[in-house]
């Protein structure tokens, strides 16, 4: 076995690489500077330098690989021009299938995201049977990857593939910060305002730890949600003021105030801005967004950690690069 991994200098793809080396599996990084690779040097790994847009050199990069996880994509929730998400997300999709094919790949692990499917209560999570929701049906980057998804079905009966769909997750590695940012903007802060919804955490080594196990185990055409704890953002916050030097106030930020400042958002991107600040990005703020674990527990035999591990990991980490 040989792997290719995408996107190789991501929170995901440096995890998910460092648990391939640790089992002794070659792997091979498509990352298109690699400086910025975050992982020190290995024998195990070797890097080939690309983007995703030019077909010639996604097909190098698969050449002499049995097997693809597919991870690289562009997740950024400022950009507003759908086009940049479809170069990436979905057109860099195909032609990850279309090298895959042409260099008859085993099997391909596709990353796609839980926004993809429906979401659900604590009582009633969503599972991989629920179909995509609102507020989700209007974030350009969930649908980029739900259409990344449809080409990956038209590929089905040519190519075997296994889709995950990761929920939100924390951990080391995380060199922008990407996910972390919701660790970093509050750490050690006197006040912190958090919203009324709520999501489901997960430690980004069991997502990669998942990932591993479905190039084997996953059943072919299938998808699996890579969840753990849903937690409140207020529950999270308390989780990780934990790590604070002192006790912060926990605001409360409700749906009355931060709907109108989406609106406010849009107009922003009428101007040509890029910002975050979205109508949609509020109300996915206002919902919970939670998810079941179960098929991935009992099919890729995952056993997830708790978000407190999550959330000490990555803190560590971003102590360690002096990020905190």
């Amino acid at each position: 076995m040989k792997v290719l991994v995408t996107g190789a200098n991501s929170l995901l793809a440096s995890n998910t690489i460092l648990e391939l080396v640790n089992a002794g599996i070659p792997v091979r990084g498509f990352i298109r500077d690699p400086s910025k690779f975050l992982l020190p040097p290995n024998h195990l790994i070797d890097l080939v330098s690309g983007d995703l847009a030019d077909l010639a050199a996604v097909e190098v990069a698969t050449e002499g690989c049995t097997h693809v996880i597919h991870i690289a994509a562009l997740t950024e929730q400022d950009e507003y021009d759908y086009s940049k998400y479809r170069k990436v997300n979905v057109h860099g999709t195909r032609h990850v299938l279309m090298a895959a094919r042409k260099h008859r790949v085993q099997r391909i692990v596709f990353v796609s995201t839980a926004n993809t499917l429906g979401y659900g209560t604590l009582v009633e999570p969503g599972n991989e049977q629920h179909p995509m929701k609102e507020p989700f049906t209007n974030s350009l980057y969930a649908l980029s990857k739900k259409e990344a998804e449809d080409v990956v079905k038209k590929f089905s009966n040519e190519l075997d593939v296994v889709t995950v769909h990761p929920t939100f997750m924390l951990g080391a590695y995380d060199a922008r910060p990407s996910s972390g940012k919701i660790i970093t903007m509050v750490y050690n802060k006197r006040l912190i305002f958090y919203p009324p919804g709520g999501k489901s955490f997960v430690h980004v080594q069991d997502v990669a730890f998942g990932i591993i196990n479905a190039l084997t185990k996953g059943r072919r055409g299938d998808r699996y949600l890579l969840a753990n704890e849903n937690l409140s953002y207020k529950e999270f916050f308390l989780k990780v003021s934990k790590w604070f030097t002192r006790n912060p106030v926990l605001i409360p930020i409700p749906s009355w105030i931060l709907l109108p400042l989406g609106y406010f958002g849009n107009l922003l991107r009428l101007t040509g801005m890029r910002t975050s600040l979205s109508l949609t990005n509020m109300k996915i703020l206002c919902i919970t967004s939670y998810h079941d674990n179960t098929k991935a527990t009992q099919d890729l035999d995952v056993i997830f950690q708790s978000t407190d591990c999550a959330i000490e990991a990555s803190v560590t980490w971003y102590k360690e690069k002096g990020i905190l």
